[in-house]
């Protein structure tokens, strides 16, 4: 799969991955004002370009294109966990909708109709350690 940022500066590469999550924390939701619609790339994500870290905790750094702000990636550092954004690439009809997490962070403005799985914050902390 090959993705995008809004002006072509940034390009990532990963392998075919179609399962897509929405992070409702309140650091993404200030990142992007709204929930961050995620793939999960793992640690072999390639990326050419010029890129922008911005390290918003101990563990992880959320990284974006200098030149138009697109917001490209949460990596975890202690993995080289590489979470990208699902708006990146093109053929998102192959997606599917699976899981949110900080679920019990979510504010009640909006809710998705599909039916994924649902992990509070102390289940996601649990599942990392």
């Amino acid at each position: 799969m090959k993705g995008k940022c809004l002006c072509g500066a940034v390009t990532i590469t990963t392998s075919q991955l179609n399962e897509v999550a929405a992070c409702h924390c309140g650091m993404c939701r200030r990142w992007g004002s709204g929930p961050f619609m995620t793939l999960h790339g793992g640690p072999d994500v390639k990326v050419q370009g010029t890129v922008k870290a911005y390290r918003s905790s101990d563990w992880a750094e959320r990284v974006f294109c200098p030149e138009c702000g697109t917001h490209l990636y949460y990596h975890l550092l202690p993995v080289n966990d590489h979470i990208l954004s699902a708006g990146l690439f093109d053929d998102d009809n192959a997606f599917l909708f699976k899981r949110q997490i900080f679920i019990d962070k979510k504010p009640g403005h909006y809710d998705f109709a599909n039916d994924t799985e649902k992990l509070t914050e102390a289940q996601v902390f649990a599942q990392l350690s």
